[in-house]
C-alpha cells in the first residue's frame, strides 16, 4: 500500500505561507508580552471605563474608549490568530493544539475585563446612546455602536456573561477543536493490495473529478466507509453542538435557531425566506443542467458519485506556476490597483498551498488583524478548479486588505458580504480563461465546470441551510439523533434539488459528517448563496458600466463592516430588500446552462 508520504504531491509543493508578520515562532517572547500587556491593558480600561456609560459620558471620551478597546482587541486576538493559523498547517502536531488552547484561555481571561463596556452600552436608553451615535466625534464607530444595540435584547447579565465566555473553551470551542481535528486526521483506503493508496480525505475527495467513472465509484465507497467508522464521536459531536445552540437560544432568548445569525448578519429573516424560496422554485435549473451532463457522458444513470466528473478526460492539468499567472492576468485586466495587492500575497508567501498530512481540509483567507494583512490556506491539486478556488480566496483577500483602514472593530463584513469579492473573483477568472479558449470542447468544459461551482455556491448551499434547520428542529424536538435519523434529513434535503435527475446512492447518506460549516458556524451556508447571486448583479453592472464600475466596486470593498449591507450597496443601485432581485442572478445562471446546451451541440461528447 502506498503510504501517505508516497502519495503524488502537486506543483505546489512549497508554496507554504510565512507567518513570522504575525510572530517568529511558537516560542517568540513577543507571544506571551502580548497577552500579558493586552491583559494589564483590559484591567486598566475597565478600572478607568466601567460606570462611565451610566454616568454619562461625553463624545470626546467615547472615542477614546472605543479607540482604546479596538487596539486592546487586535493585541489580543493577534495570539489567537497566529495559533489557529499554525494549527490548521498541522493540526497533527500536539505543540499546536497546545498553543492554541493556551492563548484561548488567556483570551478568554482578558476578555473578562472588557465585556462590560458592551454591556452598559446596551443598556443605555435609546435616547441617550441616539445622540452619542450622531455624534461627530465618533462618527469612525457610528456602526459599531449600532450594530452591539442590534443585540440588546438577547444579552444576558455580566456574571453570566462571563460563565458563558469561561465554560466555552471545554464546551463549544473544545468540541470544534476536536472536530477539526478528527477530520483533518481521517484517511480513506482506496483499492486493495499493493494498487492500494492510503489518502488524506481532501486526496480522496478529489477523486470525484477523475474522469474514470470506476476510480470515482470506489472513491465515494471508500470515503464512506471511512465516514462511517468514525460516524460514532462526529455524530455526538453533531448533536452536543446543536444543543449546545438550542441552550443558547433559550438563555438569550432567540425565538428561532437562525435568529442570532439574522442578526449578526443584518438581514432580515424575509429576505432570507425570499432567497431560499427563489433558489428552490428554481431548482429545475439543476435538474436540466444534469440531464445535460448524464448526456454528454452517455450514461444511462447519473449517480452522486458522477457529478463532478470531467466532460473530456483529455483536458490540461494547470500548474501552479501557470495557475498564479491566470488568476493574476484576471485580476490586472478588471484592476491594477487589485492586481498590485494579489501580487503581494504571492511575492511575499502569504498562501500555503502545498498538500501534506495534518492539513486542515478546503481552503479558507484569514483577515488577522489590520496592523498586519491576511493569509490564504488551500490545497492545491493542479486542477482547473483549484484555479477558480484560488481566485476565490484572493478575492477574499483583496476585501481584507482593503477593509484595514476601517479598523480592526469594524473590518469585518456580515457573512451575506463576505463572499462578495470572492465569487467576483472567481468569475473574473472564468471569464478570462473563457475568452482565451477558441476550442468549444474547452469552452464546454469550462462553462459546465463554472455552472458546477455556481451550483454548490448557491442551490447547495440552500440544500446545506435546509438541512441544517430541520436537524436543529428534530434535535429539540427528538432528542439526540442517531447517524441514521440526521442521514434522512441529509438525504431528503438533497434529493429535492435533484430530483430525478441525479440517483443518491444509499452511501451519500453519511456525507454529512465532514461538513465544517455546521459545526464552526451554524446557518453560514445561506451567505454562499446571498454572495453568489449579489455578484453575478454586480457582474452584469460591471459589463454595462465598464472601467467607471470599478472605483464603486473598491468602494464597496474598503468600507468592510461599517455599515450596514443595505447602505453599503446602495451606491451601486443593489436592493437586496426586493424579493424580485434574487430572480435577476438565477436567470444569469439559466443562462448559462443554456449556453452549456448550445455548445453541447458543437463539441463531442465524451464517454466517462
Amino acid at each position: 500500500m502506498q503510504t501517505l508520504e508516497a502519495t503524488p504531491r502537486s506543483s505546489a509543493t512549497g508554496i507554504t505561507w510565512d507567518l513570522k508578520d504575525l510572530y517568529l515562532s511558537s516560542d517568540d517572547p513577543a507571544l506571551e508580552r502580548d497577552l500579558r500587556s493586552a491583559l494589564e491593558r483590559a484591567k486598566a480600561f475597565e478600572q478607568k471605563y466601567r460606570g462611565r456609560l451610566r454616568q454619562g459620558i461625553d463624545p470626546k471620551s467615547l472615542y477614546e474608549a472605543l479607540a482604546e478597546l479596538e487596539s486592546i482587541a487586535e493585541q489580543m486576538d493577534k495570539p489567537v490568530i497566529y495559533a489557529q493559523l499554525l494549527h490548521a498547517s498541522d493540526t497533527q502536531n500536539p505543540k499546536h493544539g497546545a498553543l492554541l488552547q493556551s492563548a484561548l484561555e488567556r483570551h478568554t481571561q482578558i476578555k473578562q475585563h472588557l465585556l462590560f463596556f458592551d454591556l452598559e452600552w446596551m443598556n443605555l436608553p435609546d435616547e441617550t446612546a441616539q445622540k452619542l451615535i450622531n455624534a461627530p466625534e465618533v462618527a469612525r464607530y457610528r456602526h459599531y455602536l449600532e450594530k452591539a444595540r442590534l443585540f440588546r435584547p438577547h444579552k444576558l447579565s455580566e456574571p453570566e456573561e462571563k460563565i458563558l465566555e469561561l465554560k466555552a473553551n471545554t464546551g463549544t470551542r473544545a468540541f470544534q477543536r476536536l472536530f477539526s481535528e478528527l477530520v483533518s486526521g481521517l484517511t480513506v483506503q482506496i483499492g486493495r493490495g499493493k494498487t492500494a493508496q492510503k489518502l488524506t480525505l481532501d486526496q480522496a475527495l478529489t477523486k470525484l473529478h477523475e474522469p474514470d467513472r470506476t476510480v470515482r465509484k470506489n472513491a465515494a465507497k471508500a470515503i464512506t466507509q471511512t465516514l462511517r467508522s468514525n460516524a460514532r464521536v462526529l455524530t455526538y459531536i453533531f448533536n452536543t453542538l446543536v444543543l449546545d445552540h438550542k441552550i443558547t437560544d433559550e438563555l438569550r432568548k432567540f425565538p428561532t435557531p437562525m435568529s442570532s445569525r439574522h442578526l449578526s448578519n443584518e438581514i432580515e429573516p424575509a429576505t432570507v425566506d425570499a432567497l431560499m424560496t427563489a433558489c428552490e422554485n428554481a431548482y429545475g435549473i439543476v435538474q436540466d443542467y444534469y440531464r445535460l451532463k448524464r448526456r454528454l457522458l452517455r450514461l444511462r444513470t447519473l449517480y452522486d458519485y458522477d457529478r463532478y466528473a470531467p466532460i473530456f478526460d483529455e483536458l490540461p492539468r494547470c500548474e501552479w506556476p501557470e495557475g498564479r499567472r491566470l488568476v493574476l492576468d484576471a485580476y490586472r485586466a478588471f484592476s491594477p490597483t487589485v492586481a498590485q495587492i494579489v501580487q503581494e500575497f504571492f511575492d511575499k508567501n502569504w498562501i500555503d498551498a502545498e498538500i501534506r498530512f495534518g492539513k486542515t481540509g478546503g481552503a479558507f483567507s484569514a483577515s488577522t488583524v489590520p496592523s498586519v494583512h491576511p493569509y490564504i490556506l488551500l490545497n492545491y491539486t493542479d486542477k482547473l478548479r483549484d484555479v477558480m478556488t484560488l481566485a476565490h480566496e484572493l478575492g477574499h483577500g483583496v476585501h481584507q486588505y482593503l477593509s484595514r483602514k476601517v479598523g480592526y472593530l469594524q473590518a469585518d463584513t456580515p457573512l451575506t458580504m463576505a463572499e462578495t469579492a470572492s465569487t467576483f473573483g472567481e468569475i473574473l477568472t472564468f471569464r478570462k480563461l473563457l475568452e482565451s479558449s477558441s476550442d468549444s470542447k474547452v469552452k464546454l468544459a469550462l462553462l459546465c465546470s463554472k455552472i458546477e461551482d455556481s451550483f454548490a455556491t448557491i442551490f447547495r448551499q440552500i440544500v446545506l441551510t435546509r438541512f441544517e434547520q430541520r436537524l436543529h428542529e428534530a434535535r429539540r424536538a427528538q432528542g439526540e439523533l442517531t447517524p441514521e435519523r440526521i442521514g434522512e434529513l441529509w438525504f431528503e434535503a438533497n434529493q429535492q434539488m435533484f430530483g430525478d435527475s441525479v440517483k443518491l446512492t444509499d452511501d451519500y447518506r453519511w456525507w454529512w459528517l465532514y461538513i465544517g460549516h455546521f459545526i464552526y458556524s451554524p446557518f453560514y451556508c445561506y451567505a454562499y448563496a446571498f454572495g453568489e447571486l449579489l455578484v453575478f448583479a454586480l457582474y452584469q453592472k460591471y459589463l454595462r458600466e465598464g472601467e467607471a464600475f470599478v472605483p464603486k466596486y473598491l468602494d464597496l470593498l474598503s468600507a468592510g463592516g461599517s455599515d450596514s449591507p443595505q447602505k453599503l450597496l446602495a451606491p451601486l443601485g443593489i436592493n437586496t430588500g426586493d424579493p424580485n432581485f434574487w430572480n435577476t442572478g438565477l436567470e444569469f445562471l439559466r443562462a448559462l446552462v443554456r449556453e452549456a446546451n448550445e455548445l453541447a451541440e458543437r463539441a463531442p461528447s465524451s464517454a466517462a
